[in-house]
């Protein structure tokens, strides 16, 4: 089957609108993906971290309350 001039035109407009809301998709997922990526690393940090920065703070308080 031809297709008539018309419809190849609209089949490319159909292409190029679809490739577009693609690359639309493609950048809006690419953003969730790298913030998610940030709070994991966050996330990560206080995990590795907080427990120093607990310790640090319950020495602390023990100083201030004289049982150091």
């Amino acid at each position: 089957m031809k297709l008539q001039p018309d419809d190849a035109l609209q089949e490319n407009i159909r292409r190029t609108a679809s490739a577009h809301a693609l690359r639309q998709i493609h950048a809006i997922v690419e953003e969730e993906r790298k913030t998610e990526e940030r709070v994991g690393r966050v996330l990560h940090a206080f995990l590795l971290y907080g427990w120093v920065v607990l310790l640090l703070l319950g020495g602390i308080v023990a100083h201030f309350m004289g049982v150091i």
